[in-house]
């Protein structure tokens, strides 16, 4: 789960993570009423989408006026944002943070992410702030440290000095990014975040350590212990389809290719995008019924799938053990019965059940293909949108 910059700093300013001074507002004279309340001559006018990019998509303007904030405000407010991770359509605003400015020495890079190869917590940073952190990466790696937190014994003050040394921060600098970090990682790991990043974390001329954005994710498994991070979700930046999933308990991801999958279980999932990804075919969805899933569940999958214009085939790929392919056939007849089947659909089952699930799609009126294995259905799938 993804939540806006003024809710991750709220979270950062809890955890002793220094901030900015902030309003999120709805309205533009919302934003000039904000601006008033926090004082002071300059003031900084941003876009609230679940993306990064939006400096460069014109999210994010200076103001120092009133006059300034209200023009901004205006021009931000209900506009669409095109950035590199929008995608094309863009994403639209519905809220702005009014933040106070702050007086800008240096900017830095700071981040927290979970490294699963090392069952650690990865600590990184880089002298590079406000820059992509990705394209630091790709083109200057050598820029970018990285200490390796084991969670049993959680951030020492040696690794959070070796961090500020190589930021090439002096005096009482370090010991104020010692707890800066300390804190920072506590708030990672008490809210279950996969992933906490500053970017800029910037130097005041008085040596002040500032989070001027702030960006967290959550682990969604986790979100049962954590109620009032639940409340900050924004259904309006998320995708439509991956909530009315959710409801029904699937596990949905939307993708960019144009062959929708319908799968149970998560591994034979991934197995069934990437033997469409070895046979030259793009997947348009990660799907998962899960292993209980009945005819009901069956068919609320089947209408999302169907109600993304980009699916031009469906493959349907079970391996029935605790749930039964009869029942995935019976699912999927009341799915096609009520929404009606207008693009190719290949059905591959195998399991419990199996003959009569393949009794019942060979019945129905409707014309389904066949498959005899993951390989074969790919194929089929593949064929299909080349028929």
């Amino acid at each position: 789960m993804n939540i806006h910059e003024y809710q991750a700093k709220q979270i950062f300013r809890d955890y002793g993570v220094t901030v900015p001074e902030g309003r999120a507002v709805f309205s533009v004279d919302e934003a000039v009423e904000a601006a008033e309340e926090l004082g002071g001559s300059l003031w900084v006018v941003k876009a609230q989408i679940h993306a990064g990019g939006r400096g460069k998509a014109g999210g994010v303007k200076l103001a120092k006026s009133l006059d300034e904030v209200r023009q901004h405000a205006d021009e931000i407010l209900g506009a669409t944002l095109v950035t590199h991770q929008t995608g094309p359509q863009g994403q639209k605003v519905r809220r702005l943070y009014i933040e106070q400015g702050v007086d800008i020495d240096r900017e830095l890079y700071l981040g927290l992410v979970v490294d699963r190869a090392e069952d650690t917590i990865a600590l990184m940073a880089s002298t590079e702030g406000g820059v992509d952190i990705e394209t630091v990466a790709a083109e200057t790696p050598e820029k970018i440290l990285q200490i390796n937190v084991d969670p049993l014994t959680g951030l020492t003050d040696f690794q959070a000095r070796q961090i500020a040394f190589g930021l090439g921060l002096e005096g009482k600098a370090v010991f104020k990014a010692v707890g800066f970090m300390k804190g920072l990682y506590k708030a990672f790991v008490e809210t279950d975040a996969s992933t906490a990043e500053i970017n800029p974390l910037v130097v005041t001329s008085e040596g002040e350590l500032i989070a001027l954005d702030a960006k967290m994710n959550f682990d969604d498994n986790a979100l049962f212990r954590h109620p009032e991070l639940e409340e900050l979700r924004d259904e309006s930046e998320e995708d439509p389809a991956e909530l009315q999933a959710k409801e029904h308990g699937l596990s949905y991801v939307n993708l960019d290719g144009n062959i929708g999958c319908m799968v149970n279980g998560a591994g034979l999932a991934m197995g069934t995008m990437d033997i469409i990804k070895h046979y030259g075919g793009e997947p348009a969805n990660f799907l998962d019924v899960g292993g209980g899933a009945d005819a009901e569940t069956v068919a609320e999958a089947f209408k999302i799938i169907t109600g993304d214009e980009r699916v031009k085939v469906i493959f349907i790929n079970i391996f029935g053990g605790i749930m039964k392919c009869d029942v995935i056939a019976n699912g999927v007849i009341a799915a096609v019965d009520e929404v009606g089947l207008e693009v190719p659909l290949v059905v591959r089952l195998a399991g419990t059940n199996v003959d009569e699930g393949k009794r019942i799609l060979q019945e129905s009126t409707f014309d389904i293909v066949s498959a005899d294995s993951m390989s074969d259905g790919a194929k089929k799938a593949i064929e299909q949108l080349e028929a």
